[in-house]
Order: structure tokens, then sequence, then C-alpha cells
């Protein structure tokens, strides 16, 4: 199990997760964040600092976001398991479902 950045993500990429992260698991895309959920410990840390609330536990991602928990591990399908976001920097690699979202307003 992991934890999962849904939907309130796209477009906020507030970046306070990072800063929490113990693991640097937490990676940046275009439009939103992923956790990488092989990297992920569990600790949580993160859920608490998100200001849009977008991160939960995979087993309690609301229903209409249950997509995302796919969306995170599909993020990391090429990039595969690089040990550490820092490292990586941002990552042109959202999935086909955030890319076509309609941009968040101003």
């Amino acid at each position: 199990m992991t934890y999962v950045i849904a939907e309130p993500c796209v477009d906020v990429l507030d970046k306070a997760c990072i800063e929490e992260c113990p693991v640097d698991c937490i990676y940046e895309g275009d439009r939103m964040l992923y956790i990488h959920p092989d990297e992920c410990v569990d600790c949580g840390a993160c859920e608490p600092v998100c200001p849009v609330e977008a991160i939960y536990y995979e087993d309690d991602v609301p229903e209409q976001w249950k997509d995302y928990t796919k969306a995170n591990a599909d993020f990391f399908e090429e990039l595969g398991s690089p040990g550490g976001a820092a490292k990586v920097g941002k990552v042109s690699a959202d999935p086909k479902m955030v890319r076509d979202l309609e941009p968040r307003g101003e």
C-alpha cells in the first residue's frame, strides 16, 4: 500500500509535501505531483501538510478520484524507480487523464 495524490493537486503543485517527505518519493510532473508506490514508506507525513487535501492513503481515496491510484503508478512506468525525486527533477510524464484535464482558473 502507499499514499496517492489526487485531482485537487492538479495545477496547484504546492510542494509542501515534498519538503515533508523523509524518503524523497514525491516527484513533480508538469501538472501535479506523484508519490512513487515502491519508494513510499507509508509514514503519512505528507498528508497533513497538503493545503488542498489531495493526499490519501490508497484505501481511502474518495471514489471520484480512484483513477488517481493508477495515474500515480502510471507516472513511473517509464521512469522506473530512480531512488529519489531530488536527483530527477521535474518529469514530463503526466498520464493522459491528467494531461487532458481542463486547466484550473487562477
